[in-house]
């Protein structure tokens, strides 16, 4: 199964509103048809009453093994409903590859 695939269904446990995966592998430094960087962001009632901090360590802990082996970088943005409309439905841009430890 592609980890992207898997990232959707393991997040599924969150019951999320609206649920947007993201390969962002083609952005950076890695071969072609890479699973490795990727934009989650995720709008659940599971997260009403937590800090930013407990939301994304909800979904560390559910993504724990993906990130140990497959994931190399995990962008999440973690919004209630009310957060989700007042943002008008859409997500933050992810910030761009600085290059990481590539020489230059």
């Amino acid at each position: 199964m592609k980890i992207k695939n898997l990232i959707e269904t393991k997040l599924q446990s969150l019951q999320p509103q609206f649920l947007e995966v993201i390969n962002e592998s083609h952005k950076h430094n890695v071969a072609v048809g890479s699973e490795s960087h990727f934009k989650v962001t995720i709008v659940s009632d599971e997260f009403n009453g937590r800090m930013l901090l407990a939301r994304h360590r909800m979904v560390n802990n559910i993504l724990s093994d993906e990130l140990a082996h497959s994931i190399h970088a995990l962008v999440l943005h973690t919004m209630t409903i009310e957060e989700w409309f007042e943002k008008s439905g859409t997500p933050n841009n992810s910030p761009p590859c600085l290059g990481g430890s590539i020489s230059k």
